[in-house]
């Protein structure tokens, strides 16, 4: 199974389009989570208290582990993000939060270091920059770490266009270059 994560809220988005173009040259049967209408509970103490005990009780089959659970089992995650104010949407923010489950996502070793448990091998980041000042560390570099080194997903790829929205910029010329480099990226050599 292959796993959109898409944080795009814009009709037209641009990012979106690349996700999509992305998509179409990835095998087999995709599941989407629109980010934006999942109704994400507020990570308070009462939250945390509940979670916890969920968590020492092992009750991994809660509803409130829904979603690390599909993302523990997913063999392949695609996330499509915007680059806004220096990061993502708050929404990926949000469920990052809420699949980070010690005994479903991840696990630590006696000496405190996270190890992954999940399932999938690749993770993809589709983004788009309105300027040209992209400090991916921010917003990709920041689900990369998770991946790597909190779910064990060993091999993670940026896919990114920028300079969108400088005045005058070829935007359809940049979104079909970013296109071209998704595919040739894909076909077979």
């Amino acid at each position: 199974m292959l796993l959109l994560l898409n944080a795009c809220v814009r009709r037209d988005s641009r990012t979106k389009r690349l996700a999509d173009c992305l998509l179409s040259h990835l095998p087999g049967p995709v599941t989407e989570l629109r980010l934006e209408e999942l109704a994400f509970p507020k990570v308070d103490e009462g939250f945390l208290l509940e979670r916890d005990r969920l968590l020492t009780e092992k009750q991994f089959d809660h509803p409130m582990f829904a979603l690390a659970r599909q993302f523990a089992e997913t063999e392949e995650i695609v996330i499509a993000a915007p680059f806004w104010d220096l990061s993502f949407p708050a929404s990926l923010k949000a469920y990052l939060e809420q699949i980070n489950v010690v005994g479903l996502t991840f696990r630590y070793t006696s000496e405190g270091i996270p190890v992954g448990l999940c399932r999938a091998r690749k993770l993809w980041y589709v983004t788009t920059v309105g300027g040209d000042f992209f400090p991916a560390e921010f917003g990709f570099g920041y689900v990369q770490a998770l991946a790597k080194s909190f779910y064990g997903i060993p091999e993670v790829e940026l896919i990114h266009a920028a300079g969108l929205d400088i005045i005058g910029a070829p935007v359809e010329q940049i979104l079909q270059e970013a296109e071209q480099e998704i595919a040739s990226r894909l076909s077979p050599a």
